[in-house]
């Protein structure tokens, strides 16, 4: 393993990569792979399910060159966790993880609250913005249609309505409505 300590301005403290992979058998380095997005602040160590160089696990190991022989051999570390400086008492310090933060479960659910904030956003608006009827109608009464009294004593109070065959009476002193639009 090769690793390289370095110190970020933006951060503010020391952070470690670990840059290449060498496999050595019989005192010769067989093949040789870059490391890619393996670094975590110093003091932490790094943690990752998978370290391969399959493409099926991502991918964090690639051939350092497509000449030497890194190609053919297949290299996965599952459960991998490294820490290059600031050991203490044997032991691991808090590990910084590979898996991002933004997987694709976590991207759908920010796209859909995103859509659901944007349809109650629409739905207040439409709320906040609706005209109620009361506003616009001055209503001092409605017409009263009942069928035909039996009584002749009120017979000067209405006149009868024609309604294809059915006969209906109205009051005579109709109320009236305004509408204001």
């Amino acid at each position: 393993f090769i690793l390289t300590n370095s110190y970020y301005r933006l951060s503010v403290q020391n952070w470690f990569s670990l840059h290449r992979i060498q496999l050595i058998y019989n005192h010769s380095v067989q093949a040789t792979f870059n490391a890619t997005r393996i670094s975590a602040p110093a003091s932490y160590s790094y943690h990752c399910e998978h370290v391969s160089s399959l493409q099926r696990y991502d991918a964090l190991l690639m051939p350092s060159s497509s000449y030497d022989v890194s190609h053919l051999w297949e290299v996965t570390f599952i459960d991998f966790q490294i820490q290059g400086f600031n050991i203490e008492e044997g032991q691991f310090a808090y590990a910084r993880d590979c898996a991002s933060f933004f997987s694709p479960a976590v991207l759908m659910g920010l796209v859909m609250s995103l859509i659901l904030l944007l349809v109650l956003a629409y739905a207040l608006h439409m709320l906040i913005h609706l005209k109620s009827l009361d506003r616009h109608y001055e209503c001092k009464g409605s017409p009263v249609y009942f069928p035909q009294m039996k009584d002749t004593d009120t017979a000067d109070e209405k006149e009868p309505l024609r309604n294809n065959g059915n006969e209906s009476y109205e009051l005579r002193s109709q109320p009236y409505c305004k509408i204001y639009i």
